[in-house]
């Protein structure tokens, strides 16, 4: 729509009381119109509208939105892979999303698109609110910011560029003297238009320091209406450099009052070269702005140094005297300080029912911060299910009002198991590193062998600090998050690079296979200075099945986690008090769980498919839940074939694969010496169940029995008793000691449950009791 159009169509209509005058622009080219009671056009949104910019889109969605009864918010942007330009834009109902409780996920949007000629055109659209809408007339028209172009000034010796400067697409420098996109702060802060600086940031903005770019993102904020926070950093795990910066609004997170978790921000990521690139960028507050602050009135870099004592971590940006100043930021909890008196009331009431009931509390200048507890059982189940374990902070996706962090095991039903709790009350390294020391010590020291928790930085160096040697696992959640925010756009797009992105992370057998995958995609999608990917790669070994394989994880799936302890019991408004009573009805409710299995594993038989002498045995130890997964792989090893290809001493190696599908293709080696066996598919490493391609071979070498070693003593009936059977007797190592004293208390727990139902029953216990321990002490 080209302007003579807009304004050869525009009916203005003025409205006193803002101040504010509302536009209905109307295209005559054949796109819907109707004409409202007033005798005035309306155009409604229709699939291939044009409009001459996307500016001219927003306004026009702002308009109608206007008309109908609700308020716009600009949503995502997609940007060209080839040139960095902005080439989609989506404007959404100010109700979408649930960052604040005022929103409720409203689907309503319209989606423009930019065409070879320059202009855009409406690509979709979605006209149904989840919501009720105001009365029309209600709501104000918001206030459009347009692109401001400044005239191209005549070369003159101090001046060889002309800057565009757009409240929209940021600053862009012109200059063909200096690297294209490269920020001249000192030129910025002298160039104005109408006396004021506008300088909107955007990804692949750079800057020659990092002091520079928080200089240059506080006079953004300045001259929009906002205060700015120095947030999250990034440390280098090889030198411990600072590699990326977050500068967040001020309103940003929950910790106080005044913040609402505002998702503004924008980080930067050190170069090769050793300038700062930004690299994500998010101009959506969901509160509302301020007034411009005076341009003059900016707060100096001087001071922004890397070598503080304290860290730009720990540093805030207040306004003082009518100016800004960095200064030192106390630790916040985003735990109400009236909540600690009715936790520790909880606890102490636990504690005097329940001798082996641990709690911890992290102080900071004299205040309590995060909190853990745990209670005998959880303790116990430890020892039993503690080698894998979740690290669930669901809290951390949306606006819960108590921040609960668990720590899940998976049992021998493959049933979630409360390991432990916590509130936590800050997202910083101290905190997480004191919950995780605290852990370990309320769980006799012993380290899982694997755990799934968040990526973040500061969990990724808490974890490494705290369990040196346990394999992190990043949580499949956020992985398709951060996917979504970094390359969602081409995967929406292009099913072609969708499939082979999938292939690659999820087909690969092999780590040669993985890397020549990797590299064909990101070479043919030129993506190889994506700094996401970029990053992703370095982790792999953390969220890429074919690394994740080799370790145990309890069968917990890759593409997944385990499922919610606490499920839809535990709301995310649910207030303190009434978390306490949900949280222990929830415990009650899994704890029963697992007693019905347990009884159903000790009194119900599964049925056998086969007359093979395997399957019997399996049934004997395993509990119905994992003799039911091992079944299926016993049965499916029926349809398989194994060819011998090589044997090497006694190491014979098999290749096994499915009658007809040459693609599904396993090695099995075999050792007839000491009967080991392992499979290129890991299933046992990851799962502790045998697969049907091992099955197979043990078919092929005629074994009618499994060796002790491939039935994990976890997933039998007698997991939660005698733990410590199949240990060789030769003394009580302090490795062992623990898992006896928690074994020992569990089972005197009960016995004295049963002992004290009546006076007969305890006498009879007294007896039994003096009679053992004559009977221990006698022993040398």
């Amino acid at each position: 729509m080209s302007r003579e159009e807009i304004v050869n169509t525009m009916t203005v209509r003025a409205k006193p009381a803002a101040g504010l005058a509302i536009a209905t622009i109307v295209k005559n080219n054949g796109h819907h119109r109707d004409i409202d009671e007033e005798g005035e056009s309306r155009l409604e949104p229709n699939v291939g509208l044009e409009f001459d910019s996307a500016e001219d889109a927003q306004e026009f969605y702002n308009l109608y939105a206007t008309k109908i009864g609700f308020r716009i918010r600009i949503g995502q942007l997609y940007r060209s892979r080839i040139d960095g330009s902005v080439v989609s834009r989506r404007f959404v109902c100010s109700k979408e999303g649930f960052q604040t409780t005022s929103r409720t996920g409203c689907p309503a949007f319209i989606r423009v698109q930019r065409l070879d000629s320059g202009k855009w055109v409406l690509a979709n659209i979605k006209k149904e609110h989840n919501h009720e809408l105001e009365q029309p007339g209600e709501i104000c028209p918001s206030r459009i910011q347009r692109k401001i172009v400044t005239p191209t000034p005549t070369p003159t010796p101090k001046s060889k560029s002309a800057s565009v400067l757009s409240t929209r697409t940021g600053l862009r420098s012109l200059d063909e003297d200096g690297p294209s996109g490269i920020l001249d702060f000192k030129r910025l802060k002298r160039e104005k238009i109408n006396g004021e600086t506008r300088s909107e940031p955007y990804k692949g903005l750079e800057f020659v320091s990092a002091g520079e770019a928080y200089e240059f993102y506080h006079t953004h904020a300045a001259n929009t209406g906002f205060k700015v926070r120095i947030g999250q950093l990034f440390r280098s795990k090889n030198d411990g450099s600072i590699t990326s910066r977050r500068f967040v609004c001020s309103k940003e997170g929950h910790q106080h009052p005044s913040r609402v978790g505002c998702g503004a921000f924008m980080r930067i990521q050190r170069q090769e070269s050793g300038r700062w690139l930004v690299d994500r960028f998010q101009n959506e507050h969901n509160h509302e702005l301020g007034a411009p602050i005076d341009a003059s009135e900016r707060v100096s870099s001087k001071g922004f140094k890397e070598e503080l004592s304290h860290g730009l971590e720990n540093m805030d940006l207040v306004e003082s005297n009518g100016g800004f100043s960095l200064v030192t930021r106390s630790r916040e909890s985003k735990i109400g300080s009236d909540w600690y008196n009715e936790l520790f009331d909880y606890f102490q009431a636990r504690q005097a029912e329940d001798m082996g009931f641990f709690y911890a509390v992290e102080m900071h200048k004299g205040r309590a911060m995060s909190v853990l507890w745990a209670d005998s059982r959880s303790r116990f189940s430890c020892t039993q299910f503690g080698d894998a374990i979740v690290f669930d902070s669901t809290y951390r996706r949306g606006s819960y009002s108590v921040p609960l962090a668990s720590f899940i095991g998976v049992n021998h039903h493959r049933q979630p198991v409360l390991l432990g709790c916590a509130l936590i009350a800050e997202e910083s390294e101290e905190s997480f590193t004191w919950l995780f020391q605290a852990w370990l010590r309320a769980m006799s020291g012993r380290r899982p062998i694997s755990i799934v928790a968040d990526q973040d930085w500061v969990i990724q160096h808490s974890i490494a600090q705290v369990f040196p040697g346990t394999h992190h696992r990043f949580s499949a959640w956020q992985v398709v998050a951060k996917e979504q925010e970094n390359i969602g756009a081409l995967l929406s797009m292009n099913p072609e690079f969708k499939y082979e992105y999938e292939t690659c992370i999820f087909q690969s057998q092999t780590a040669n296979e993985f890397e020549a995958a990797w590299n064909v995609l990101i070479n043919k999608y030129n993506m190889r200075e994506n700094t996401w990917l970029k990053d992703m790669y370095r982790m792999r070994k953390s969220w890429v099945p074919l690394y994740i394989k080799g370790t145990f994880f309890a069968g917990i799936p890759t593409d997944g986690s385990l499922k919610s302890y606490f499920g839809t019991i535990l709301t995310s408004q649910a207030p303190l008090s009434e978390f306490l009573i949900r949280y222990e009805k929830a415990l009650e409710q899994r704890r029963e769980e697992e007693r019905k299995e347990d009884f159903n594993s000790f009194n119900l038989q599964a049925v056998l498919h086969t007359k093979d002498p395997i399957e019997d045995q399996c049934r004997r130890l395993y509990t119905i839940t994992t003799f039911k997964v091992f079944q299926k792989e016993l049965l499916e090893c029926y349809s398989y074939v194994g060819i011998k290809i090589n044997v090497e001493g006694a190491i014979s190696r098999y290749l096994v694969q499915k009658c007809g599908n040459g693609d599904e293709r396993n090695t099995v080696a075999f050792n007839a010496s000491n009967i080991n066996i392992s499979c290129s598919c890991k299933m046992f490493e990851f799962e502790g169940v045998l697969c049907r391609h091992a099955l197979k071979v043990f078919q092929i070498m005629n074994i009618r029995e499994l060796p002790s070693r491939y039935i994990l003593h976890r997933w039998t009936k007698d997991a939660k008793y005698g733990i410590l059977r199949d240990v060789d007797s030769g003394g009580a190592s302090q490795d062992h000691k623990a898992l006896m004293s928690w074994s020992l208390r569990e089972e005197a727990k009960n016995y004295i449950e049963a002992g004290t139902a009546s006076l007969e029953r305890y006498k009879l216990a007294f007896e039994i009791m003096q009679e053992g321990r004559r009977n221990l002490c006698w022993q040398n």
